[in-house]
């Protein structure tokens, strides 16, 4: 790490754009709190033959994020900040496809020590926000990582002025049973606030 400013993995799986938003705000956090961030997607397994329209507008909207290599990309970095949609409680396929070809990282202890984090969605309020995180950070303790999460200092996740996503474990935002929900106002802040958090957690362990 060069003159203690962090270089922060953003890892994320995005199918129709929800995760993809909050990933854009928690690089402007890591950004704002004098971190390098490196945005990079885990890789498609659904053939594109089988994509609705949705889903091909937000490919578009992504396609020049580069595809995360999982044998690479977890090396000389300072922390990873996971954003996954929910699948049932847990990390999509698509996330779980990358870790479960991490483990040489793991073998030879890549981020034993470092920081990490992570945000996610749900098509509904309680569609397993919380479950997803935590079960996606016992991933990344087999890792040996450190992991951050959203203190209620951050007060937005205590919002009563509208439905919304965020908890102390991570941010999150919730898309709506169709996708038809984008990440609020209120929700983007919080995942800033995540990636600013993590960054300056990151600094402090690297001293």
């Amino acid at each position: 790490m060069k003159e203690n400013k962090p270089k922060i993995l953003v890892l994320f799986y995005s199918m129709y754009g929800h995760i993809y938003r909050m990933a854009n705000a928690v690089v402007e956090g890591v950004r704002e709190a004098d971190g390098e961030p490196v945005l990079k997607q885990v890789a498609e397994l659904i053939p594109e033959e089988f994509w609705d329209e949705n889903i091909k507008k937000a490919k578009e909207l992504m396609k020049n994020i580069s595809v995360a290599n999982p044998r690479e990309d977890l090396k000389g970095i300072d922390g990873v900040i996971v954003g996954t949609p929910t699948r049932f409680g847990n990390m999509c396929g698509q996330m779980r496809n990358f870790w479960d070809q991490t483990s040489g990282d793991w073998m030879n202890g890549t981020l034993i020590g470092k920081p990490a984090a992570v945000f996610t969605s749900s098509a509904t309020q309680h569609g397993g926000q919380e479950t997803t995180i935590i079960t996606t950070m016992i991933t990344l303790l087999h890792h040996g990582c450190v992991l951050v999460g959203l203190p209620y200092s951050f007060k937005e996740q205590m919002t009563m002025e509208e439905i919304t996503g965020g908890s102390p474990y991570g941010a999150s935002t919730i898309a709506g049973g169709m996708g038809e929900r984008m990440p609020s106002a209120n929700e983007l802040k919080m995942a800033k606030s995540l990636g600013k958090h993590f960054t300056a957690i990151a600094k402090k362990l690297a001293l």
